[in-house]
């Protein structure tokens, strides 16, 4: 993704895709994800569970990786933070509060990878 450490996508394993995303290691998700904007107002977030991820094989991986990376970039400036945890199997996604939108994005993930459930999701 580009080098705005604000819309990267964070990959938890350091072994795969070295030369695909931006890598960091990095602290529980409670202490980094953001949870207002510069105005005050509440980010909305969602978790989805893609099941066996840390287990498939690297070149599936790196092709689900794009496929996640090109759905968020789809959705520029609304997409805060997305962090992919290999060892958690979990996508965790922080975006700004728009109606309809963490549906509209879980239900795109889903539908290029139908393993990705939808886990939960903040309700305003």
């Amino acid at each position: 993704m580009s080098n705005n450490a604000k819309n990267d996508l964070v990959l938890h394993d350091k072994k795969a895709l070295q030369n695909n995303i931006q890598l960091r290691s990095s602290e529980p998700l409670w202490k980094r994800v953001p949870t207002r904007d510069a105005d005050g107002h509440v980010y909305h977030d969602f978790m989805m569970l893609i099941p066996g991820l840390k287990s498939f094989e690297p070149t599936r991986l790196k092709i689900i990786v794009n496929k996640i990376e090109s759905i968020l970039k789809k959705f520029g400036t609304d997409i805060v933070l997305a962090d992919l945890n290999l060892k958690l199997n979990i996508l965790w996604v922080t975006i700004q509060p728009r109606t309809g939108l963490s549906m509209e994005i879980a239900a795109l993930i889903h539908h290029v990878i139908p393993e990705a459930k939808l886990v939960a999701q903040h309700r305003s």
